[in-house]
């Protein structure tokens, strides 16, 4: 592997950003496509396939036999809130391969004792979101019902980019919410991101059900996101 196509590779891990490496077959010449820079037209299609996926393999692009070899962030979940609803995420996600983490400034809630193993932080997210910035390859869940905790998650959320945004409350309480977050800066469009009420509408009333809910359509909006790659 040359050189530059090993610096650029690293580079993209560190940012977690996606890229896909396709190199053909013979010849062995290499073409790296990161997510969200321009891509050639050849290859769009093909590389958007596999970054869905996230399974490499072999095509045949124009004839030629191409491996496109992709390298995804590890997928996150973020959840804004140590209640019950996070207690049975926090069963369910590694299940599905995601990482989770837990910041609640209450104490009284975020204990280890609820959360054993779990990646629970006790602090407000102003100051978590800052050190553990947020990506385009996390998923962020705010489940407080506390706007002085969940609403600048949210807005963060939407600034970063983040593949899924939900929101726990009803069609009522998400109406005054859209009002604080365009209060600070956020655009109608972005506010419309929010999926809320959170979850897959599957008639959820338990804790359990919910956060089945929640991780279903977080998987929805992971396989269905946007891909980057412009045309070159």
């Amino acid at each position: 592997m040359e050189l530059d196509t090993l610096i650029r590779l690293n580079a993209a891990r560190q940012s977690r950003r996606a890229v896909v490496l396709a190199t053909e077959v013979e010849g062995g010449a290499s073409t790296v496509l990161v997510e969200g820079e321009a891509w050639p037209e050849t290859l769009r299609e093909a590389a958007g396939k596999v970054l869905l996926s996230g399974k490499s393999g072999l095509v045949e692009i124009a004839g030629r036999s191409v491996f496109l070899n992709v390298h995804l962030p590890p997928p996150r979940i973020v959840a804004i809130g140590a209640v019950h609803i996070t207690q049975a995420l926090a069963r369910l996600a590694p299940v599905i391969g995601f990482d989770l983490t837990i910041i609640d400034p209450r104490t009284a809630f975020a204990t280890p004792e609820r959360f054993a193993g779990v990646d629970l932080v006790a602090d407000w997210p102003e100051d978590v979101l800052q050190a553990r910035p947020l990506d385009g390859y996390t998923a962020l869940a705010a489940v407080t019902h506390d706007p002085k905790i969940d609403d600048f998650a949210l807005a963060e959320a939407l600034r970063r980019g983040c593949f899924y945004v939900g929101a726990l409350g009803s069609r009522k309480t998400h109406a005054k919410r859209a009002e604080r977050l365009q209060q600070v800066g956020i655009t109608e469009a972005d506010i419309a991101r929010i999926r809320a009420p959170i979850g897959l509408d599957i008639g959820a009333a338990s804790p359990e059900e919910i956060a089945l809910a929640v991780l279903a359509q977080i998987v929805e909006a992971y396989r269905r996101r946007d891909i980057g790659g412009a045309s070159a």
